[in-house]
């Protein structure tokens, strides 16, 4: 198997590995700021006060784990055209 076939299917592996992260992110979001609803502090309801980075950082992971295999799709079909 030639090396840029190896290069586009790691690619692609990290596709839709970000892919997959993207979603959980979305449904870690989701279920974090349901569960603010039921508690009794409005503030950290309303102002999102503290911050809290874990809840954002899958779905920042899966943008770049995406980017990182859409680079590698391309170089393997960069090769793989110019032979």
């Amino acid at each position: 198997m030639p090396d840029h076939f190896i290069m586009m299917a790691i690619g692609g592996f990290f596709l839709l590995l970000g892919l997959a992260l993207v979603l959980l992110g979305r449904g870690e979001k989701k279920g974090y700021y349901n569960s603010l609803t039921g508690k009794t502090d409005a503030r950290e309801f309303l102002e999102h006060w503290p911050e809290r980075p874990r809840v954002g950082a899958v779905k920042i992971g899966g943008w770049v784990s995406m980017a990182v295999g859409l680079a590698l799709i391309g170089a393997g079909i960069f090769f793989w055209l110019r032979g």
